[in-house]
């Protein structure tokens, strides 16, 4: 039994967000023709010719507004892709088998919203749950860890979150 749980963006937030982003800007409406953009808020990638948003996302901002966290000069911003209009959401509670890719990185954060540390996975196996889960087992292991951001490498966007359970 996993210690933790993983979230998508959640849809209330993206319904604001498809509004005004994080940013403070009206988001980039697409047409994803080949497919395969990765998407916050069902945690799979997008299928040939799906109508995609491209907005700006605060991941530490969000959780630190319902936390009461202030995670200070860690708090970023950076691109996303959402449906242009609402989904299904993430339905699962594990690792997201869609969201793998050459490279990832776990970054380990801290009830005050401080990195703690991060781990960069190379030749992250999309659906390798077993050796993500690891991963997670160990980061969480350590008590001070609260919560840890997915991230993709290539481009730096938060991918999804995982707290404790």
């Amino acid at each position: 039994m996993s210690t933790f749980r993983t979230f998508a963006i959640d849809a209330e937030v993206v319904a604001g967000l498809r509004v005004r982003d994080d940013a403070g800007r009206t988001p980039r409406l697409v047409t994803d023709t080949e497919g395969g953009s990765p998407l916050r808020c069902c945690l799979r990638h997008s299928l040939p010719g799906e109508e995609l948003a491209l907005l700006s996302y605060a991941p530490l901002r969000r959780w630190a507004a319902r936390t009461g966290a202030d995670p200070g000069p860690y708090e970023e911003v950076g691109p996303v892709f959402v449906h242009a209009e609402p989904c299904e959401g993430f339905g699962g509670t594990g690792f997201p088998a869609g969201m793998g890719g050459e490279r990832r990185v776990f970054r380990a954060y801290d009830a005050k919203g401080g990195i703690l540390g991060g781990r960069l996975v190379e030749h992250h196996i999309s659906g390798d749950a077993i050796a993500s889960e690891a991963i997670l087992a160990e980061q969480f292991a350590d008590p001070e860890v609260e919560l840890v951001h997915v991230r993709a490498v290539e481009y730096g966007c938060f991918m999804f979150e995982v707290r404790r359970a």
